[in-house]
């Protein structure tokens, strides 16, 4: 039977080095094991709950989202992550559910948008960080009809590329764009661009 340290080292390895105390817990591997991994430098605490090894570079992204289990990648960071827009995110764009305390998130740069619950896992899917790593973000016919209902505050020339990438694209599934514009209220938006692209 395989000893703690060796169970962690394994899970370790497993994890691809970023680890959270739930996650262990989760497979039976006691706190005291995580501090004494950070005590040989094995690992180290980059937040509360959250550890990682010396070696992996710190994926920021992936990191918000396990401090912060209901935000969802959105809006401009979501254009990057679809290769639907060439500018590097300079900050992060986020989604959380209407009533959540964003204060935490703004401190630490994060661009909070909110949403009715109801419409808050519409068209959630799982990419890849730039580190390989897998987060939680909005698809592409989420995203073009979040930043056409914020289009007053998005870059007009980001939004005329995304739309025009977007329709170019052999992935794209545009009924469920429209279904999506009808349920996001935009139907009417979405059909004058379309209308101009296609």
């Amino acid at each position: 039977m395989m000893t703690g340290t060796e169970k962690l080292d394994a899970f370790i390895r497993n994890c691809k080095g970023v680890i959270t105390s739930k996650l262990a817990a989760d497979h039976g591997i006691h706190r005291e094991y995580l501090s004494e991994f950070v005590r040989q430098g094995k690992l180290e605490r980059i937040a509360h709950g959250i550890y990682i090894t010396p070696d992996v570079w710190e994926d920021k992204m992936l990191i918000h989202q396990l401090r912060k289990k209901n935000l969802i990648y959105s809006h401009e960071t979501a254009l990057f992550l679809h290769d639907l827009t060439d500018r590097d995110p300079v900050a992060y764009c986020v989604t959380v559910p209407t009533g959540y305390n964003t204060s935490k998130l703004k401190q630490d740069g994060l661009i909070v948008y909110t949403i009715k619950k109801e419409l808050l896992e519409l068209g959630i899917c799982t990419k890849k960080t730039t580190f390989g790593n897998d987060i939680r973000t909005y698809n592409m016919e989420r995203t073009i009809c979040d930043i056409l209902r914020d289009r007053k505050n998005q870059d007009v020339a980001v939004v005329s590329d995304a739309l025009k990438r977007y329709v170019r694209r052999s992935d794209k599934d545009l009924n469920r764009l429209m279904k999506y514009a009808g349920i996001l209220r935009i139907e009417k938006v979405l059909r004058n661009y379309l209308e101009v692209l296609l």
